[in-house]
Parts: structure tokens; C-alpha cells; sequence
């Protein structure tokens, strides 16, 4: 426990003092307060909950990552993250050129990010909360990154419509892609399927049990339907009890 609460002090601070850097002079302030209303909230439940459940060393450095990426997107604005120059300048070759992209692609890029950080984050918590195990071990994490994904395509758009303006456009950042929400919705999405295939992997060669644990998540646990007959069941049980 020690050693996670300083790797989770130390990533804090360094968070901290990039967040306070690129915190300075952003490009558009109000953009800037939109991005990080949800990293505010995630960052306070981060704080408040590390000593109750302290997450792995992995996940803590994965969601970190996300995040620095998130606050560098929100000091530009995701449509004007000059990364293409960075690359031009300190390597020497052009990102845009390279991949044949003829729009700014940092927010694409961030959101399969998301999904392929973040899908095990996703998969610790359903592991050691609700013991999932096995097959849906995989795909429950997957499933809930591409809801999140969605979730926040309607914060998105909910935000914009709110605000209006050149502030919506810029949040929104689509970039006269009329499909852009879709497409970083399944780019989170690719990003988590291949989190959760890499985990299963390193898992098949690794956990012992593998098998077993993934053959009883797929077998059937309660015979007995559900639906009408356990509705007529638990009122004839409630009768009784209030007969009693």
C-alpha cells in the first residue's frame, strides 16, 4: 500500500503542475472550463477514493496518460493541437503526411486513446467490485467504455446546444465532419476491444485457471426462468409472509 500511495502521490503532483501550466493562457478560456468539467469530477473521485480503493500501478499510470493528453487538447482546443509542427520540427516528418489526413485528427486520436487506456481501468473495477470474471471480465469493460463514449457524445452535444455559438462549435470540434461523433465512438471502441484482447492474451498465458474460470462465467448459474414466474413467485412469497 505504501508503494501505491506515493506512485499515486507522485503522478498527482506531476498532474498537477502540467495542469497548472497548460492551465495558463489557453487558447479559448471558456473552451477550456467546458473540457475539463469532467476531469475536474474525475480527479475528485480519484482523490477521494485512493485510500478505499487504490487502483494498480497500471491503471493509475494509464488513466494519468489520458488525462495529460486530455489537458494538452483542452489548452489548444482539440481542433488546433499543433502536433503535426511538433513532430515537422523535432523529428523531422509529418504526421498528416505520413498518415494521408487532410483535418487536424488529435481528438480522433485521443479518443481511441480512451478507449485503449481506460478499458482496464474499467475491467479492474468490475474485477475486484463485482467479481467479474471470465468472459465477461472482457466484455463488460468493453461494453461500458463504448457507453461512456456515447454518454459523453451526448454531454457533448447537450453542451453545445447550450452554449451556442462559436463555443459550441469549438467544444464540439467536428470540423464539418457531419459523422464525427460516430467515428470517436468507434474509435473509442477499437481502442478498448484492443485493451481487453491484450489483456486476455497476456491473461491465457499466464492465469492458471483460465479455462476453467472462462467455461463457469459461460455456464448457466440459475435454472429456473425469470420474467413472469419469479414476479408470481415473490408476490405468492410476500401473501404468505404478510398472512404470517
Amino acid at each position: 500500500m505504501m508503494v501505491h500511495s506515493r506512485f499515486f502521490a507522485v503522478l498527482s503532483v506531476i498532474f498537477i503542475a502540467l495542469f497548472i501550466a497548460l492551465a495558463i493562457e489557453p487558447h479559448n478560456r471558456q473552451d477550456w472550463l467546458l473540457e475539463n468539467l469532467l476531469v475536474f469530477v474525475a480527479v475528485l473521485i480519484l482523490a477521494t477514493t485512493y485510500r478505499r480503493f487504490p487502483f494498480s500501478r497500471v491503471s493509475y499510470t494509464l488513466i494519468f496518460l489520458f488525462l495529460v493528453l486530455h489537458e494538452i487538447g483542452a489548452h489548444y482546443t482539440y481542433a488546433m493541437v499543433p502536433y503535426d509542427k511538433f513532430f515537422s520540427t523535432y523529428f523531422g516528418f509529418s504526421v498528416d503526411e505520413l498518415f494521408g489526413w487532410e483535418r487536424n485528427n488529435y481528438d480522433r486520436v485521443v479518443h481511441f486513446i480512451y478507449g485503449l487506456f481506460l478499458a482496464y481501468p474499467i475491467r479492474e473495477l468490475y474485477y475486484r467490485i463485482a467479481d467479474t470474471k471470465g468472459f465477461w471480465g472482457y466484455f463488460f469493460p468493453l461494453e461500458l467504455t463504448m457507453a461512456s463514449s456515447m454518454v459523453f457524445e451526448l454531454f457533448e452535444w447537450a453542451a453545445a446546444e447550450i452554449v451556442g455559438g462559436d463555443l459550441g462549435a469549438a467544444y464540439l470540434g467536428t470540423q464539418g465532419d457531419i459523422w464525427d461523433a460516430h467515428k470517436d465512438m468507434a474509435l473509442a471502441s477499437l481502442g478498448a476491444a484492443i485493451a481487453m484482447l491484450v489483456t486476455l492474451i497476456i491473461n491465457l498465458r499466464l492465469q492458471k485457471n483460465f479455462d476453467e474460470e472462462w467455461d463457469k462465467s459461460l455456464s448457466v448459474k440459475y435454472h429456473e426462468p425469470l420474467g413472469e414466474d419469479k414476479i408470481e413467485e415473490m408476490l405468492v412469497e410476500g401473501s404468505s409472509s404478510k398472512d404470517n
